[in-house]
């Protein structure tokens, strides 16, 4: 019995990282796969995220985030866990 628990955890972790790992995979992210992540698609991940700190992760000012500027702004901020 205890195995079953203990293996119940387990699967229950792993499958909780790799739901974070695909929210945070910027295809995943790219909803309508244009190579680039809006504001909105940014929210998603980051409910908080505000104009300005995503116009600050923005770093060439074309109003969206490249996968570069996406990962700098993923490695600044990590996705809060369910």
């Amino acid at each position: 019995m205890k195995k079953i628990i203990l293996s119940s955890i387990v699967l229950l972790g792993l499958s909780g990282a790799a739901m974070a790992q695909a929210a945070t995979d910027f295809a995943s992210v790219d909803l309508d796969a244009n190579g680039s992540i809006s504001l909105t698609e940014a929210q998603a991940i980051w409910p908080d995220l505000t104009q300005e700190a995503f116009t600050a992760a923005d770093t060439d000012g074309n109003g969206e985030l490249s996968q570069a500027e996406f990962e700098a702004l993923l490695a600044a901020n990590p996705v809060p866990a369910n």
